[in-house]
Order: C-alpha cells, then structure tokens, then sequence
C-alpha cells in the first residue's frame, strides 16, 4: 500500500514537471479603483487580467496585462475580450446586464447576472430582500406627489428619503423630503423610476464582505463600522465594535442571501443598526467594495484575492486578520495631505493613479494598522 502511494506522488510529480499548469487569465469589466486592485492581487496569484472599459486611461489600465477601450454594448470587442480570457467578473454594479448576458454565452462569468439585475434597481433589491426574510427599512414606490404624502403620513413622520431606482451612488441620485416644506419641483429634478425609503434614526451603519467559491466554501469581512461625511464613505473600522448579537444578526443574514442568490464571488452588504438594536438591510453590491480596504493590508488574504480566487475556481481561505484596522478615503485634495501619511508609522497608502483631483472624487485610501497586542 505505502509503495503504491509512493508511486502515485512520483507520477503526479513528473506530471507537474512535464505538464505546467495552465496559466488562468481574468476578464474584468470596468477600470476603476476596484478592478486596479483586483488586478494586483490576481497578479500575485500568477493570473493575468485583462480590462474591458469604455475610458481611456482608466486605473486599472496600469496593472493589467490588456485594456480594451471599447462600448459595454460593442459586441464585437466584447467577443475579443472573451476570446482571450478564462472568466469574466465586473468591478461596478452599472455594467448593463445586456453585456453580461452576451458574455455569458461565451465564457463563465461571475457573479451571476441575476444578481446584478437585482442590485440595479432599488425596488427589486428590497423586494427580493424581503422575500427571503431580510428585513430593510420601510419603502414604497414613488407614483406621485400626491401618494408621497400619504405614504408618509401612513408612516406617522414628516421627513423621508426619495431617490432613483438605478444608478445613484454616494448621494447622489437622492434628495431628503420633509412634508409642507419639500415641492414637487424638487423631486421632478430627479430623472427615472423614483423609491421612497424612510429616514432611519440610525445608531450606525455597518457592512459584511461574504465570499463564496464553486465548492461552496463561504468566507466574511467584517462586520466594519462605516463614518459617511457628504454622503460619501469617509472612514471604516475593524472590528466594528458592536454588540455581539447585532453582529451574529448581520453575518447570518449576509450568509442567508448568499446562499439563496448561490453567489460565486464577492458580495457586500451594508445594513443600519437601529438604537433599540435592529439590523436593517439596505443596500447589496456584487462586488468588492470601499469598506474592505483595510483587508489589503491587515489580512493575509485580503477581499480582492478572495474575489479572484472565487471567480477563478480557486478555493476560498478565511482573511486571517492579524491587526485591528481604521481605513480613511482619500476624496479630492484630502490627497494634498499625503506628505503626513508617508511620514506615519503603521499607515499603508494606496493611490488609485487618478490624475484629476476633482471634489467627491476617490484618489486613494490609507489603512492604518493597530496589532492586536497594542
């Protein structure tokens, strides 16, 4: 028996000799920030990225192998692009689904397109939440001025958040409406499909990174605690120093969508904690996401490797945090301040390679690190 195996570790070692091991090459679509840094951790699992985007000189167009600059609905470069990849992930949510579905013909692509559809649009992420038993705050669809106030004083409050069904990020897309003080000039403004979301007395927000791989092995982030300054993510620490009920809550329900979606990649969630302790859904991306930067630099494997090892069929491995985290967004000229964070013990910069400073604009990120024995 002993000999036997001894020959199977002989052939299976002149097998890797003699047969390499495929190099895997990933297809991203969309070249910001988030694919810049897929890109690098793919890069250290010896697979090659190529970019398809329709912007020129995009982030991630540095890190990767081969940029496509192209249309997301220009078929024929969308062909080129599979041709000459493995697998196909995006790095945004606004990717249209068309795209997806044409690439999925050709090449696996992950997460699934569903999911995506399903993170577009407003009205059907918190209709498919609460179909599965994830509570979120209370909505309605916006059909009028008219029906605004009355869903409103249905819900016994004055104030409430109107925003577009697709497409809004960072606050925009979004306008807070107060009765007898709003008009209906102010929501007009905003273009498309309209939701009404109650204005949440919140305790604070927080978020869960899960990822999944094709064995079905399941992995998380966090929960982080995120700060918002203008609407934008401003700071997120780890550990989120919540109560441990809320934080079972929020892994369990990151888990339960997961597996009812049979996600295969990276997803996020990000919830609101009520101060009498509820944890409320509010809004899902397919995707790695601003909130888990951090895990670059105070894990050993970080979201972007577990995204790629999942989209790639490579096996899941738990983040090993070994330090406790505060990550800080560099928006606009907050990138002016860079001399003091090189200068900072325990800081890791991260700059995106934007070259245009512009205000609300996200030009890179600093994680500051803080080991668990500190």
């Amino acid at each position: 028996m002993q000999i036997k195996r001894i020959i199977i570790l002989i052939c299976a070692l002149i097998l890797r000799i003699f047969l390499p091991m495929k190099k895997i090459t990933l297809g991203i679509l969309g070249g910001g920030q988030l694919g810049r840094m897929s890109a690098i951790a793919a890069a250290n699992l010896g697979i090659s990225v190529h970019i398809f985007t329709p912007e020129n000189g995009s982030p991630a167009n540095d890190i990767s192998a081969h940029t496509i600059v192209a249309d997301y609905e220009d078929e024929e470069a969308l062909s080129t692009f599979a041709e000459n990849v493995d697998y196909i992930s995006y790095e945004f949510e606004n990717i249209p689904t068309k795209t997806i579905n044409y690439l999925k013909k050709l090449k696996p692509v992950y997460p699934d397109s569903s999911l995506l559809e399903v993170s577009q649009d407003r009205i059907q992420e918190k209709t498919f939440l609460n179909s599965i038993g994830i509570e979120t705050t209370r909505w309605q669809k916006y059909e009028n001025f008219t029906s605004l106030q009355e869903t409103i004083k249905t819900w016994d409050t004055n104030t409430a958040i109107i925003k577009t069904t697709r497409f809004g990020y960072d606050g925009k897309g979004q306008i807070k409406y107060t009765l007898n003080k709003t008009n209906e000039n102010d929501i007009r403004a905003l273009s498309g499909e309209l939701i009404i979301e109650e204005l949440v007395n919140f305790e604070c927000e927080i978020s869960v990174i899960i990822a999944k791989d094709a064995q079905n092995s399941v992995i998380t982030y966090g929960p982080m605690l995120n700060q918002h300054k203008n609407h934008i993510l401003d700071r997120t620490f780890v550990p989120a120093g919540i109560k441990p009920e809320v934080e079972k809550q929020a892994l369990e329900m990151a888990r339960n969508l997961a597996e009812k979606i049979s996600l295969r990649g990276v997803l996020t969630v990000e919830f609101f904690v009520t101060k009498d302790g509820k944890v409320l859904a509010n809004e899902i991306a397919p995707r790695t996401h601003n909130s888990g930067h951090w895990s670059i630099d105070a894990c050993a494997h970080s979201q972007f490797e577990n995204h790629v090892r999942a989209v790639c069929g490579l096996p899941v491995l738990p983040p090993a945090r070994h330090s406790d985290a505060e990550m800080l967004n560099l928006i606009g000229h907050d990138v002016d301040q860079l001399d003091v964070y090189y200068k900072q013990e325990n800081a890791c910069v991260h700059l995106y390679g934007k070259h245009d400073v512009r205000e609300g604009r996200k030009m890179g990120h600093v994680t500051f690190l803080k080991t668990k024995e500190d």
